[in-house]
């Protein structure tokens, strides 16, 4: 039940008081019992809750648009959630089993969701520092430290919490009250501070929503419909940069018709815009998933480099491969990665950072293409995910990237929720979902950077190695004492 609560701390529910109270429970209860056992199963169960509920959205695009079987799309899920829920009960595990160990619940959890971040190419949803995103004091760390940072911190005030319920003496009870609410206050004065500084005049956006179902995206006798969708959308658009989603078209590059792209770039070329669209592209043998500036598309594109698992390439394919190949329904899903290193696309004065799809979960990633970026855009299409709450989560992940990089965010999606996030992470204006449509608004360019951008995840991971390995050294110093006595 904690576990599950926890998710209405995260989008689209954002009660961020919860993740706080939810955890200081889990703590509280690993503090209360006896045998490491108990401690692991109760942090399992605290994590098939969380994740159960935070993303059985899973189970649709595997289904509902993957193709898959619903016994076998409902059995993938709950294995995936119960990987991730054994993490915790690992946490609860080594919490119970040495009482002396507690302290260390918060660089261990830090660990294991920064593990969770890259192992099998990574997936960080429900990372616990998200849940504080856009709005709570502690986001005031989040340039500073990263949503890691922002995790360890928040673990570690609910750690204090619980020792504060099990706390006879009412002075130490005080004591730790005040110091979490001295980092709350800390937390909210870091905002005041100006890591950046305007980049140039702003720039006019139109971010287009096609809203093309995923279930007939990719048919043939649907091409002509999504192509006029688009060619009517654009022509609405006055701004400088008009921006189209993830493979808004259901084509290869090189087989869009010559007469929309003539009609539409006739369009840019009256209204002095510059198109960028999201597109497959083939070169020899390799197809990319890419955002071009449709204009000069030889020389501005960015390319994905961080691919989807099973989306768009097949991992540990002798272990998948007849699942895959038997099971899923999934088109272009065999794309090639992208350079790590792509250079921003410049345009109108501004330097623009490119991501594709959940590559903004990534922030180490990210911040590759800064302090050079004085602006960052996401093209996505959530629209294998349904209905669910996976867009706000995902939306969630743009506000994080815009706090911890001092730049504003546009995203243009297929379906939602298309976007514009101001530097604090604020959203200025947005499409409802399941709506097609344009979202028009201007958007200002920063330079100079914040400290995350130069220092990335690794002083906060570096310091949870630290005290971890420390700890470990001085008990083997200290078994080793005894042993010799």
């Amino acid at each position: 039940m904690l576990g599950a609560l926890s998710v209405l701390s995260f989008a689209p529910f954002n009660y961020q008081f919860i993740s706080l109270i939810s955890l200081s429970g889990l703590f509280f209860t690993w503090q209360k019992l006896n045998h490491a056992r108990q401690g692991f199963f109760s942090g399992l169960f605290f994590g098939l809750g969380l994740f159960g509920c935070g993303i059985s959205w899973i189970f649709i695009s595997l289904n509902t648009y993957g193709g898959m079987p619903s016994w076998l799309a409902y059995l993938s899920t709950f294995l995936l959630c119960l990987f991730f829920a054994f993490f915790v009960g690992v946490v609860g595990w080594l919490s119970a089993h040495r009482k002396s160990s507690f302290f260390l619940i918060p660089f261990i959890w830090t660990i294991f969701e920064w593990i969770k971040g890259w192992f099998l190419t990574g997936f960080p949803w429900l990372t616990m520092g998200y849940s504080q995103v856009p709005s709570s004091p502690l986001t005031g760390f989040l340039p500073i430290i990263g949503i890691y940072g922002l995790s360890l911190i928040l673990t570690f005030l609910a750690l204090i919490l619980s020792l504060v319920f099990i706390d006879k003496n009412k002075l130490s009870q005080l004591i730790k009250v005040s110091l979490i609410v001295s980092i709350l206050v800390v937390g909210q004065l870091l905002k005041y501070i100006k890591w950046i500084e305007p980049a140039g005049e702003p720039i006019s956006v139109s971010l287009i929503q096609g809203n093309i179902a995923q279930d007939i995206k990719w048919e043939k006798e649907t091409v002509a419909q999504t192509l006029n969708t688009y060619q009517t959308l654009i022509q609405k658009t006055k701004s400088q940069i008009i921006l189209l989603p993830e493979t808004a078209l259901p084509l290869l590059l090189e087989d869009i018709p010559k007469e929309f792209k003539e009609s539409i770039l006739k369009h840019a070329s009256k209204k002095q815009s510059h198109i960028l669209m999201g597109a497959i592209e083939r070169q020899d043998t390799k197809y990319f998933n890419v955002v071009l500036n449709l204009e000069n598309d030889s020389a501005q594109v960015y390319r994905k480099s961080h691919l989807v698992p099973f989306g768009e390439f097949i991992p540990l394919k002798f272990i998948f491969q007849y699942i895959y190949e038997n099971y899923l329904n999934m088109p272009m899903n065999d794309l090639s990665k992208g350079s790590i290193y792509q250079m921003p696309i410049a345009i109108e004065n501004q330097n623009i950072a490119f991501n594709i799809c959940y590559e903004d979960v990534f922030g180490e990633e990210i911040i590759r293409a800064l302090p050079s970026a004085t602006l960052l855009a996401n093209v996505s299409n959530d629209a294998w995910y349904g209905k669910s709450i996976a867009a706000y989560q995902h939306l969630q992940f743009s506000q994080a990237r815009a706090i911890e990089t001092g730049r504003m965010v546009i995203r243009s999606t297929n379906n939602g929720v298309t976007a514009i996030i101001d530097e604090h992470g604020t959203l200025k204006e947005t499409l409802p979902s399941f709506t097609e449509g344009v979202l028009e608004g201007n958007v200002q360019g920063f330079k100079n950077a914040t400290p995350y951008i130069f220092l990335g995840n690794w002083p906060v991971i570096s310091l949870c190695f630290i005290v971890l390995l420390g700890w470990i050294s001085r008990r083997s110093k200290l078994l080793w004492t005894l042993k010799k006595k």
